[in-house]
Formats: C-alpha cells, sequence, structure tokens
C-alpha cells in the first residue's frame, strides 16, 4: 500500500485566511482542491509538501456567473468551480459550446464531480484539456496574493510543462472570458473514453461580413507553446473562412507544434494529428456561427 509521507493539514475559512496560511508554512505548503492529481503524485512520493492547505470551503470563489465586466459582459468561473458544474451551466454552454464539448470528454463522471476547474488550469499539465480552451478562449486569469489581485492572460498563465505563473503564497482565484459573437468547438482524440489526450484541438471564431475577425486555437498535448497556434491563427485572420483556408491552417499549425513521442504515438502521428484536429475544430466551429 502507498502512503504519502507526513504532512500537516490545515483547513482555510475564507481566501485571506488561506493566503495567511501559505505565508505562514512558506514554499513546502501546497492548496489542495480536488486532489485527483495531488494525492496520487503524494502517495508515489513525486510531491512531498510540508503542509497541505484545504481550500474546498471557500465559497468566494467558486460558482459560475455572468458579469458586467470594464470592456462588456463576461462568464466568471470561479477556480473551485467543479468540472461537473461548468458541464451542467447552461449560460456557459450557450456562450461558449467549446467549454461543454471540452467537459463531456474530461476523465469520467467521479472525477468531474470532485475536480476543479481552477485545479486543472493549476496544474498546467500538457495533456490537460481546459488550458487549450483557456487560451482559445482568450480568458483572463485573476490571481490572488498577499498585494492584492491581478490579471493574467491565459495565453501567459502557462510558462512550460506543469509551470504557471504563480508566485508562492498565491491562489488562482476566478477565470473570466469576455462574451463575444463568437462560434467554438473542440475536438479530442484518445485510446479510450475518459483518458488522457493523444491530441486535442479547441478553436473558437468570430465572423464578421464573411471574414474570420478573431480567431482562437488552442492545442493539447501536442506540443505547442503555451497551448497556442498562434501562426495558424494569424494565417487565418482577416480571410474568409472557406475550407481551403481551414485545411492550411492546419498544415500551419502541425509545422509549428512540436509533439513528443510517448505511449501514444509517435511524433509524425501528433504532428499529423494536429493538423486534422485543427482543421475539424476550425470547421465545427464555422458551422455553428450564426
Amino acid at each position: 500500500m502507498q502512503v504519502p509521507a507526513s504532512f500537516q493539514y490545515r483547513k482555510a475559512t475564507s481566501v485571506a485566511h488561506a493566503l495567511a496560511l501559505l505565508q505562514e508554512y512558506g514554499p513546502e505548503s501546497v492548496v489542495i482542491a480536488g486532489g485527483h492529481s495531488l494525492l496520487p503524485m503524494m502517495k508515489l512520493r513525486l510531491a512531498h509538501p510540508e503542509a497541505l492547505i484545504d481550500i474546498n470551503e471557500l465559497d468566494e470563489i467558486a460558482g459560475i456567473r455572468v458579469e458586467d465586466g470594464p470592456d462588456g459582459r463576461e462568464l466568471v468561473i470561479g477556480a473551485m468551480a467543479r468540472h461537473a458544474e461548468l458541464l451542467a451551466c447552461a449560460e456557459a454552454g450557450e456562450y461558449f459550446p467549446i467549454l461543454h464539448d471540452a467537459e463531456r470528454v474530461i476523465a469520467d463522471p467521479i472525477v468531474r464531480n470532485r475536480g476543479t476547474v481552477g485545479g486543472s488550469l493549476c496544474q498546467a499539465d500538457p495533456s490537460e484539456d481546459l488550458s487549450a480552451v483557456f487560451a482559445a478562449l482568450r480568458a483572463n486569469l485573476v490571481v490572488r496574493g498577499p498585494d492584492g489581485d491581478r490579471s493574467v492572460a491565459a495565453r501567459d498563465f502557462f510558462v512550460g510543462p506543469y509551470q504557471t505563473v504563480l508566485a508562492q503564497g498565491e491562489l488562482l482565484g476566478e477565470i473570466r472570458v469576455p462574451i463575444t459573437p463568437s462560434a467554438s468547438a473542440y475536438e479530442k482524440v484518445d485510446r479510450r473514453a475518459g483518458d488522457w489526450a493523444v491530441g486535442a484541438v479547441g478553436a473558437v471564431v468570430e465572423v464578421v461580413g464573411g471574414v474570420l475577425a478573431q480567431v482562437g486555437i488552442g492545442l493539447t498535448a501536442l506540443g505547442a507553446e503555451r497551448f497556442v497556434a498562434a501562426e495558424a491563427e494569424d494565417f487565418l485572420r482577416g480571410e474568409p473562412p472557406d475550407e481551403q483556408r481551414l485545411a492550411e491552417a492546419g498544415r500551419i499549425a502541425a509545422r509549428h507544434c512540436r509533439p513528443v513521442a510517448d505511449q501514444r504515438g509517435p511524433v509524425d502521428y501528433k504532428r499529423h494529428l494536429a493538423g486534422e484536429l485543427v482543421t475539424r475544430a476550425l470547421r465545427r466551429a464555422v458551422g455553428r456561427v450564426g
């Protein structure tokens, strides 16, 4: 039986209390929410924090709602919102079908009922679905720390595999997605239902006057820098979304991603898959326009 190393456990009663506990216990403390990634790592002794700060009761950073932001209406997703809650939120699916597309293929009902949206983002796993989704949506992440709140673009939040811009003593508070007249979709290939992706792509498009006014393309498990296919986005922006251009955008994304070979497939296969999935996700998103 695998058991973790000894640790101290504290339950936070508010965001301010959680931040104070992180300061008290220092760099060897971590927060625990759903725990689906952290606890297995602790049992394998791959992670051995000295203190766990339980944030499950922090209603301040839970829930999903629509608010007026400085530049218009925003969908606000608390970091403690569960995957199942996001999947069940009608407004989220109405404004951003990509969120429901992705949540349907994340793990299984047990994980979705317990795992949190914020925990998935903070893990920054290269194969994690929502990182690519929020990068494609150009979401903003609100980080809370001892010196106050700061807003970080989702595309700047991830700095490498399992690495984010969160400093010691900071918490992810919420994800804010500007509500625009966009259409979106998520396409995923996995070896079996609920598995980590072999490859996946999220696409978000805004079509104005028959041309693509804005495009967002996020890649999962395909070696895209910060989960984004920026070159393919630039190629499409300002052009009509015809089939030839969507296919070429897929080829561009495939050329610029850097997949790694693993038990899910060799590099050449994953690069080919990246191109196919980009084209499929774009085609599906464009088909949802209007």
